[in-house]
């Protein structure tokens, strides 16, 4: 079976029946050029995505993705997609994934070319990274500073900080920037203090017994994983919340794990540059949670 799959798909709009979805996926080399110039993707990082992990021939919490997904696209004014269609797709990129490994399934709805007439659309799935090493041995991660307030979101919505869009370079510039100073990962802090996520995960801290993650409200992004593994601990009896969290607070943390739907549950081990307080059981137990089947 082949490593990797890319599919392009012909975008259908959301109220188009399931019978027309037949024909919309076209298989596609990875290797070979398959963008025109002037897709906007590329151009102006328009458009929206989802990173999607694959355990075992699982694809894994698809109906949260796929509901994000729509919410992006609402808030970037672009048209909503046919989440039938993007679920059919899904499963025929696993379906010719190996059945056992982890992969990383990325789909991709761009505005399309400029002054075009449809979105553009594509589906990538690889071998996830080896994640063994930071979900056993945890990671050290430093604070940035993001630039904006807590309530940005509210106060300028056309920063569309509730969306998962394209526009990743600041995500990645933190991410180079945390090597810099000899870490493996961020978390921003709002100008006015207060924790959001990681550039690409979520953030959650145990104080005491309640297990608490920041606040969705608007200017960060809610985490698929994030909700699944509270979900998990309401089933069993644990604490949850969700609320504004000063860094203080964060600092002060009995445990913090950063959480994404690849990497999963990686424990915080050192925070800028101090010792913290890493419980090795809990995060493996979290783990065996996130690589079970879930949809």
């Amino acid at each position: 079976m082949p490593d990797s799959v890319t599919l392009l798909i012909e975008p259908l709009p959301a109220d188009a029946p399931e019978s027309a979805i037949a024909g919309t996926f076209h298989e596609a080399d990875a290797a070979e050029p398959a963008l025109r110039v002037g897709e906007l993707s590329t151009q102006r990082g328009d458009g929206i995505f989802e990173t999607i992990g694959v355990v075992d021939g699982h694809a894994q919490e698809v109906a949260p993705h796929l509901e994000r997904l729509r919410n992006s696209a609402r808030i970037c004014e672009l048209p909503e997609p046919n989440l039938t269609q993007w679920r059919a797709a899904i499963d025929l990129a696993v379906g010719e994934l190996p059945t056992e490994g982890e992969f990383a399934l990325k789909i991709v709805l761009s505005r399309g070319i400029e002054q075009g007439p449809t979105p553009t659309a594509w589906l990538h799935a690889v071998a996830a990274k080896d994640s063994t090493e930071a979900r056993e041995r945890g990671i050290r991660v430093v604070t940035l500073d993001r630039g904006y307030a807590r309530d940005a979101a509210e106060r300028a919505p056309w920063l569309l900080l509730g969306a998962k869009t394209l526009s990743y370079a600041i995500n990645m510039a933190a991410l180079r920037e945390a090597a810099r100073r000899r870490a493996d990962d961020a978390i921003f802090v709002s100008s006015d203090g207060f924790v959001m996520e990681g550039p690409t995960s979520s953030v959650i801290l145990r104080i005491g017994d309640t297990y608490v993650t920041p606040a969705t409200t608007g200017a960060i992004l809610a985490g698929t994983t994030q909700q699944s593994l509270f979900e998990h601990l309401r089933a069993t009896g644990h604490e949850v919340d969700e609320r504004d969290v000063a860094l203080d607070e964060l600092r002060r943390a009995d445990a913090a794990w950063l959480v994404s739907s690849v990497r999963l549950a990686a424990g915080i081990v050192e925070l800028d540059g101090e010792a913290f307080p890493f419980d090795a059981d809990e995060t493996r137990a979290f783990n065996e949670y996130l690589l079970s089947p879930r949809d």
